[in-house]
């Protein structure tokens, strides 16, 4: 099964780049510099920040459904990045964490989850996707919890 992964809009976000630290602040974000590698993993681009990139760490609701599987979490973006949209691809910011990927159904209601390393990722979409009644995945990096991408099928 064909599948697709996409990371967050970079427009939605372009107006942060341009604040100072207290208007970041006054939005509950902040500025912050990566300070090893693999560690800053910005969710338009799908790739990981090197030390010393200046990325922004803010609350994203990722979850907007209006059913209990509401949710938003702390995620990192960084300037000039282009979106990840690609088709059966795994990008490596994925394939080297341990993940935990949720599947919801049209009303946002959660009907299948498990957690796989980042390699193993899609047979578990492949597998989850046989559920007629989950229209989409998401995809979290499971220790901090973070949301990472959406899966559609292709």
């Amino acid at each position: 099964m064909s599948f697709r992964i996409t990371g967050l809009p970079a427009e939605p976000f372009n107006e942060l780049f341009s604040l100072s630290d207290a208007a970041l602040a006054e939005r509950q974000a902040m500025r912050v510099i990566a300070n090893k590698p693999h560690a800053f993993p910005c969710r338009i681009s799908l790739t990981d920040a090197e030390p010393g990139q200046s990325l922004i760490l803010l609350n994203y609701e990722h979850q907007p459904a209006d059913s209990p599987f509401r949710a938003s979490h702390a995620i990192y973006i960084r300037e000039g990045e282009q979106q990840y949209d690609e088709i059966d691809q795994v990008p490596e910011q994925l394939q080297r964490r341990l993940l935990s990927v949720r599947g919801f159904d049209a009303q946002g209601m959660l009907r299948d989850a498990d957690v796989v390393e980042g390699k193993a990722l899609e047979p578990l979409i492949a597998r989850l996707f046989e559920n007629a009644s989950i229209d989409y995945l998401q995809v979290h990096i499971a220790r901090p919890g973070c949301y990472a991408a959406r899966v559609e099928r292709a």
